[in-house]
């Protein structure tokens, strides 16, 4: 049973300002951050609810002006006004289940075509529109971190910063391989084909937050840039390859225009998935990981994508389906992030 304890919230909000007070309070910038942004996170909750709460009673209002009005023509009114109140409600709700510690943050987001050239090329950037337009629908922005695209068509690898409140809250649901199954424009003998691709998700963290790395476990490489991006592009060896030797994780940046703001994005990236490691290993410090952490396996896919012999997106974590595959490729997901959600909620 869902429970959100207002009062509760509200009086941890006023403990978390008031220790902002304290003239020691920036002695420690990371915990300094930390409280701040939970202070912004919970105000921002306590606003959704109270807003909902606002809506609920406009439209117990409504509801006794139409019965003194007796209008059949309003009723329906009310029952638009009640089903929009359901969808904020449930949106509230998830939004409540986000309670990792960096599930508020920005999302960077990988994707990776698997094997099979231009048809698992193609799919990447299918994934690609479906993400950006699903960011859309949320009003996030989107910048594109680094982008390898191929001559022949699709892309083999691209890198979105997708900013918004709780946007990998929501993303981390996606992480895993996905399944496409279609018949493929690019065989003409008009023969059924699987592609898959992998998608990758990690937090973004801020400089306050401070990881340990030794710059002697780093191999930074520079490139030249493939991507839009200015009159630098295929011009300088701005962009930045880093390599974490202990792990080999490897993450790149090519967005900025110069060198140096490369660097500097990359290490971040590179500090987000060290941390999203860390948690996920139980690992007590960053130097105690290691082995080769490169990209998500190959070897089950969460989410298929039907074009033919039907139409149908099946989730293999929660069993959603879709019977519409052009709708979801449209960037409506949130069906399957919110049954994901749910059931993390319960285990």
């Amino acid at each position: 049973m869902f429970h959100f304890d207002l009062s509760g919230l509200k009086d941890k909000v006023t403990d978390l300002e008031q220790s902002t007070y304290h003239e020691d309070f920036w002695k420690d910038p990371e915990k300094a951050q930390k409280i701040m942004q939970e202070i912004k996170n919970s105000n921002s909750k306590i606003k959704e609810y109270e807003d909902l709460i606002s809506e609920i009673e406009d439209l117990e209002t409504i509801i006794e002006l139409v019965m003194e009005e007796e209008s059949y023509d309003e009723y329906k009114e009310i029952n638009k006004y009640m089903q929009k109140i359901e969808e904020i409600s449930e949106k509230f709700k998830l939004s409540a289940l986000l309670k990792g510690e960096f599930d508020h943050n920005n999302a960077i987001l990988s994707i990776h075509s698997g094997a099979g050239g231009l048809e698992a090329q193609d799919w990447a950037e299918m994934l690609l529109r479906m993400y950006k337009r699903w960011a859309e629908s949320k009003e996030f922005l989107v910048e594109t971190l680094d982008l390898l695209s191929d001559t022949e068509g699709g892309i083999k690898s691209v890198t979105l910063l997708i900013k918004g409140f709780n946007a990998y809250g929501y993303l981390k649901s996606e992480k895993g391989v996905h399944r496409l199954v279609r018949i493929s424009p690019f065989d003409s003998a008009g023969k059924r084909h699987t592609s898959f691709a992998s998608i990758d998700v990690i937090p973004e963290v801020n400089d306050e937050i401070n990881v340990e790395i030794n710059e002697k476990d780093l191999k930074i490489d520079s490139y030249r840039s493939t991507g839009a991006g200015g009159q630098h592009v295929n011009t300088t060896d701005s962009a930045i390859r880093i390599t974490h030797i202990p792990t080999g994780i490897t993450v790149q940046c090519q967005s900025e225009r110069s060198q140096h703001m490369n660097k500097a994005t990359a290490l971040n990236m590179l500090k987000s998935k060290l941390i999203q490691l860390k948690e996920e290993e139980k690992k007590e410090k960053i130097e105690d990981l290691q082995g080769n952490y490169s990209q998500i396996g190959w070897g089950s896919q969460i989410r298929s994508y039907v074009f033919h012999p039907y139409s149908m997106v099946k989730d293999h974590r929660t069993n959603i389906e879709i019977g519409d595959v052009y709708r979801v490729m449209d960037g409506d997901l949130d069906i399957f992030i919110n049954e994901y959600l749910k059931n993390q909620a319960l285990l």
